[in-house]
C-alpha cells in the first residue's frame, strides 16, 4: 500500500502540474514472518500519479506485487479533492480495491473494496520543503467475495513528505487508521503506516537531472494481517530496500 503525498504546493498556489514516479520495493517480510507471512511478496513494483487543476487534484497509485513466477496480485487507491476556499482545505472521494493470489497459485482473492469521502486539509511550511494533508472519511465497504457483507467505517489518514539537508535527503509516508471487522462480526481498530527514507542523487553536483533515488521504507501495521500459522500476533514491522524514479 502506497500513498506517499506529493507536492501539495502545486494545490496550494493553484498551478497546473503533474508529478509522477516508480518505485521498486525489495521487501523483507516473508525473511521475518517465515511463519506467520509465508505467502508475502518479494518485490513490489509501484507506479504513483498526482496532478492538480483549477478545481483541485487528482491522485492514484497502483501496487503490483511480485513472487519468483510472477505477478501475484495488484492493488489501487484513486482519489479526487475538489478544493473548498483558498485555505487548504478540500472536499475528498476516494476509492480502494486490488486482487491476489497466493503462492502455490491454487487460491485467488478479491480484496473487500471499499469508497471513501470526507474533508481534507493540505498545508505546507512557508518555502514548500515540507508538505502535509490529513483526511477524515467516512468509508463505505461493498459486499465483498465469499459472502463478505457491506459495512460502515470511518477512516483518519495523513501523509507527509519533508525535504532537508540540501536536498539531498526525502522523508515521507502515510498512516491510516480504520474500522474494520473481525470474522466473527466484532469490530477492530486497524492501523498502517508507511514511512519512506530517500537519498535523492540528482542532489549531487553534476547529477541534477538524474532522478534516481536510494532508499528503505518500513511497513508497520497492527490487526491488519492473519497469521498464517494460526498465532495471536497483531504487530508487524517489515522493512524494505528501493528505488525511486521520478518521471
Amino acid at each position: 500500500m502506497r500513498k506517499i503525498v506529493f507536492i501539495v504546493m502545486f494545490v496550494m498556489i493553484g498551478m497546473t502540474s503533474v508529478a509522477q514516479n516508480l518505485q521498486l520495493h525489495y521487501d523483507f517480510g516473508r525473511n521475518i514472518y517465515s511463519d506467520e507471512l509465508p505467502e508475502r511478496q518479494k518485490l513490489t513494483l509501484t507506479f504513483e500519479h498526482f496532478s492538480t487543476d483549477k478545481a483541485g487534484s487528482w491522485y492514484y497509485f497502483v501496487d503490483m506485487d511480485f513472487l519468483k513466477d510472477g505477478a501475484c496480485g495488484a492493488y489501487t487507491e484513486i482519489s479526487r479533492e475538489f478544493n473548498v476556499g483558498k485555505q487548504g482545505f478540500a472536499a475528498h472521494v476516494e476509492y480502494n480495491g486490488g486482487l491476489c493470489s497466493t503462492k502455490s497459485g491454487n487460491f485467488g482473492a478479491r480484496y473487500q473494496h471499499a469508497a471513501l469521502i470526507g474533508p481534507a486539509y493540505n498545508g505546507h511550511n512557508e518555502d514548500f520543503s515540507t508538505t502535509y494533508s490529513l483526511q477524515l472519511m467516512y468509508k463505505q465497504y461493498f459486499k465483498g467475495q465469499d459472502g463478505k457483507s457491506a459495512f460502515p467505517s470511518v477512516q483518519l489518514t495523513g501523509v507527509w513528505s519533508t525535504t532537508f539537508a540540501n536536498k539531498a535527503l526525502t522523508f515521507a509516508g502515510f498512516f491510516d487508521l480504520w474500522r474494520d471487522v473481525k470474522a466473527n462480526g466484532h469490530g477492530k481498530l486497524v492501523f498502517a503506516s508507511e514511512p519512506q527514507l530517500w537519498y535523492n542523487l540528482n542532489s549531487i553536483k553534476g547529477m541534477e537531472n538524474f532522478p534516481l533515488s536510494i532508499g528503505t521504507e518500513v511497513e508497520l501495521y497492527n490487526n491488519f494481517y492473519s497469521p498464517a500459522d494460526g498465532s495471536d500476533k497483531t504487530f508487524y514491522v517489515i522493512p524494505t530496500i528501493g528505488l525511486k524514479w521520478k518521471l
